[in-house]
């Protein structure tokens, strides 16, 4: 007989899940001084394995992850970086060489600061250092420097700001109800190859800044809500993207710690709360304010000139839109469907991955003003069911359902953003199979969608190897865990094409690797007798082929998994 399985992370469950999910009642809350208690006496029990290093409440195994992915990381020092590298380092100089009054003018490097102010304080502060380690580093006038001094500390800084990350996975572990599971979890989270890709990388510190939103949600977790809510106002200034999940806070907060459960005005948590939410913008925009410079800190936080679609379209709702658009204007070229108009400025647009505005060329075009709508009309279905039931697993649910359809609609939106999806899915993997087959499907196309920064061979097996290993050891016992044999046909059904879905993934890897070498193989250079410009209108039609399958295949995942995730919840009893 299987024992029942309990929640790692959650603080309460609930039942009416599709397909008969079982779910088992938790406590409402873990208040801090509870799990404080439980965890001094885990740690004073003899022979329990816990390392007394530096008074530091771990275990062996897990100082053994931190040693071996610190390894990894210093070994990853010389990898590729992108662009991001020279634009935190031009953000060292900025911070380091000018007042405060010039950081949000300066315009010496393309690569201006345009992230909020805690970020910029933080640059600051590692200028310092830097400075130390190498004058040049934070020369305002030295762009593009890659030295080795450079590359090693700034590497370095990313290592260690992802403490933040650790920590809170951990502390996460210590009074959860299921903390064998929670301890996957928490490992999963902080061996993320999305972190790995888009920060020790790519470069980034994603790590660091997630780390601060899982001590929120952790807080919350705790009945610590007034911490929560501060924790997030610190967050916001670090960076502006986070407002995605500004609604789900909004409502739980408001909901959950103003109000009484009559629904009368609690004033002094009221105050409580609105005092220290105003301090941290104070201390952040303050000297702004005083300047006078905060529409210029505003104008370089939310720039309005770029497209719809990144270069390389985030797999969402768009790309799907944008692909529809290049097969019915390949249709009408073709003289079919000949009754559709055709934008003719929308013809070249989108289709060679650059960076503006796009306009569809048989679609309806789409405006910022639509994205923003179909946003807050998501949104605002979900706030309206956290309102009703706020729980933690609501909570959390809805702040991943805040990003996702911030994912799914938003303009411009970066193919990084679906970190701010996947992190806090995470955390209710483990509550019972329906959320699992949605974080499994979202984790898979997600971290897949990522694969297209490291674009460099050197970096190729890098990614597919240490993905596929995460996949192993942190979905397999997750679903061994939670895994119920699907109830009825179209469930069945369901799951094998999600199964069909996923075992996709190898084929469009080795598409992705051998068609540049068959592109190749055809290239115009082959043959002088070739019609030159035949043969470049091909290959430039060709070029972005494997891109555009990247998003789209993803794009399909995802928005599947959006479709999964919103039934849950909102069928989810109160």
């Amino acid at each position: 007989m299987s024992q029942p399985r309990r929640s790692p992370v959650l603080s309460r469950s609930s039942s009416g899940l599709p397909g008969g999910e079982k779910t088992h009642p938790l406590p409402e809350s873990i208040p801090e001084e509870t799990a404080s208690k439980d965890t001094q006496d885990t740690v004073s029990a003899p022979g329990n394995g816990r390392s007394s290093w530096l008074s530091l409440d771990m275990t062996k195994s897990e100082w053994e992850i931190l040693i071996a992915s610190t390894c990894l990381k210093v070994l990853l020092f010389p990898a590729y970086r992108s662009t991001d590298f020279e634009v935190h380092r031009n953000w060292l100089a900025i911070t380091h060489s000018l007042p405060i009054s010039k950081w949000y003018y300066d315009t010496t490097s393309e690569w201006t600061l345009d992230y909020p102010p805690f970020f910029a304080y933080f640059e600051k502060l590692l200028s310092i250092p830097a400075y130390f380690v190498d004058p040049r580093i934070v020369d305002l006038n030295n762009l593009n420097y890659g030295a080795w001094s450079v590359v090693a500390y700034q590497r370095a800084t990313v290592i260690v700001t992802e403490l933040v990350l650790g920590a809170a996975v951990l502390k996460f572990v210590r009074g959860a109800e299921n903390p064998t599971m929670q301890r996957i979890i928490s490992a999963s989270l902080f061996l993320y190859p999305g972190f790995l890709i888009v920060d020790h990388i790519h470069f980034q510190y994603n790590g660091f800044m997630f780390g601060i939103l899982l001590w929120s949600l952790l807080m919350a977790r705790n009945d610590r809500k007034l911490a929560s809510g501060f924790l997030f106002a610190v967050l916001l200034n670090f960076k502006h993207i986070y407002l995605y999940i500004a609604p789900a806070y909004f409502v739980y907060l408001l909901r959950s710690y103003c109000l009484s459960p009559t629904g009368s005005l609690l004033p002094g948590r009221f105050l409580s709360l609105a005092n220290a939410v105003i301090l941290v913008f104070l201390a952040s925009l303050g000297p702004f304010l005083l300047m006078g410079q905060l529409p210029q800190l505003l104008s370089r936080l939310f720039p309005f000139t770029r497209g719809l679609n990144h270069a390389y379209w985030a797999p969402n709702v768009w790309a799907l839109a944008t692909a529809l658009d290049r097969v019915l204007l390949k249709v009408v070229n073709r003289g079919q469907l000949s009754g559709l108009n055709v934008n003719v400025s929308g013809v070249a647009s989108t289709s060679r991955g650059l960076v503006g505005d796009t306009v569809f060329a048989v679609l309806p075009t789409v405006k910022p003003i639509h994205t923003f709508m179909i946003t807050v009309a998501f949104q605002t279905i979900y706030m309206g069911k956290l309102w009703t039931n706020t729980s933690y697993k609501s909570f959390v649910t809805a702040v991943t359902l805040c990003g996702f359809t911030s994912y799914m609609f938003g303009w411009h939106v970066h193919e990084k953003a679906i970190l701010l999806v996947l992190v806090p899915l995470s955390l209710l993997a483990a509550e019972n199979n329906a959320y699992f087959r949605t974080f499994m499907i979202a984790s898979v196309a997600g971290i897949y969608s990522l694969f297209p920064l490291l674009f460099t061979p050197a970096e190729t097996l890098i990614k597919i190897i240490y993905s596929v290993l995460w996949a192993v050891f942190v979905l397999r016992p997750i679903h061994r865990q939670v895994y119920q044999f699907p109830q009825g046909v179209s469930a069945v059904v369901l799951d094998v094409l999600e199964r069909l879905y996923l075992a996709g993934f190898p084929l469009l890897q080795l598409f992705v690797t051998l068609f540049p070498l068959y592109a190749q193989w055809r290239s115009p250079s082959r043959s002088a007798d070739r019609s030159q410009g035949g043969e470049d209108s091909a290959a430039s039609a060709l070029e972005f082929l494997p891109l555009m399958l990247t998003s789209v295949y993803c794009a399909v995942g995802l928005v599947w998994a959006f479709i999964r995730l919103s039934v849950i919840y909102l069928t989810l009893k109160d």
